[in-house]
């Protein structure tokens, strides 16, 4: 086991960040701890890498006890989402530091050094400083200086979060193919659900000091286990148990809201005969082009509004305009059991 966080809780003055959190990473996988902000990821984070001490509950790093070992001794890599690189120092220099504070032969300092800007693809620019690079290059940089000493364990605090949207991307696709090349147990902090879903193999949904659950990329979206986590995994409709779309598709869920993907919203321009009993009219809305995405918002004879997203093809099919007259069926909705008055 790469890491296994069991019963960890912190407190900052009234503040529960963590509460009673238990995690298991496997060796060599790449997982995200996702959530919004205050949710304690970040935090959880801190705890693993010992930059922060927790109040109760216990860390293991590759199989031995770490709840109270420094930093230095948890043999961890480190990134922030500020990269923290010596500006007086190139990115040779940067990268080879932490080997040079351990007094690695001089050969060895320079043959990890040159393996490692080959990895990032900045061999040509060793010799720049920090502000000479771009976001995007000092992040990469910033990602070798962590590698350098060969953790076994890579940290990452929203590591691209201060990046534009363009790099951002980018530097996600280059990670997934980075980590699949040095094959280190990662997590990283991030907020963004694209970001979360595209890179890990696993996705540690936070919220509010807890998990509120944990799987693949696709378990999270197809099969959400509380109201947060459909929420907060991809776009949702939520509509009142009572809506008329729902009693005429045969949903019951009274008393409790109903999720409702998106693409799960199927627009017809005229109701099937068979299926007539299935179909509410609607008007449409409004439509938002996403070049490869098209987003209309329907408003439903009861009152009610629902996004719908359509492929390009489908969109041309229908060739939908503002406020013209069309039919809306769902394919699939849900809803979720009350316990003690709160939904999960």
């Amino acid at each position: 086991m790469g890491i296994r966080v069991d019963q960890v809780s912190k407190q900052f003055g009234a503040f529960q960040a963590v509460d009673r959190v238990s995690l298991e990473v496997e060796t060599g996988a790449l997982v995200a701890l996702l959530g919004p902000s205050g949710s304690g990821k970040s935090t959880l984070l801190r705890l693993i890498a010992g930059l922060e001490q927790p109040d109760s509950g216990r860390i293991f790093l590759t199989g031995r006890d770490s709840t109270h070992e420094s930093v230095q001794q948890r043999g961890i890599g480190f990134v922030f989402q500020h990269y923290a690189l010596f500006k007086h120092l190139t990115v040779r220099q940067n990268i080879s530091f932490g080997l040079e504070i351990a007094k690695q032969p001089k050969a060895r300092v320079r043959n990890r050094v040159n393996e490692l800007l080959e990895l990032i693809q900045l061999e040509s620019l060793g010799n720049r400083y920090p502000a000479q690079l771009s976001g995007g290059q000092r992040q990469r940089v910033a990602l070798a200086r962590a590698l350098a000493l060969e953790p076994q364990v890579l940290l990452l605090d929203e590591p691209f979060g201060a990046l534009d949207a363009k790099v951002r991307k980018d530097l996600r696709a280059w990670l997934r193919r980075m980590h699949d090349t040095v094959y280190v147990t990662t997590v990283f902090v991030t907020h963004d659900q694209e970001e979360a879903m595209e890179v890990s193999d696993q996705v540690v949904v936070m919220n509010q000091g807890r998990v509120e659950q944990v799987g693949s990329p696709a378990a999270l979206y197809d099969d959400p286990a509380t109201p947060f986590v459909m929420s907060f995994i991809g776009t949702v409709n939520v509509l009142p148990s009572h809506a008329e779309i729902l009693r005429r598709s045969g949903y019951q869920a009274k008393g409790r809201e109903v999720f409702l993907r998106p693409n799960d919203v199927v627009i017809k321009l005229a109701p099937d005969a068979a299926l007539d009993a299935a179909s509410v009219p609607a008007a449409v809305k409004r439509v938002i082009h996403l070049g490869w995405e098209i987003q209309v918002e329907l408003l439903l004879e009861d009152g009610q509004s629902v996004m719908a997203h359509l492929t390009r093809e489908q969109f041309d099919q229908l060739n939908l305009q503002p406020l013209q007259s069309v039919y809306v069926e769902l394919k699939a909705a849900r809803s979720f059991a009350v316990v003690n008055d709160y939904q999960i």
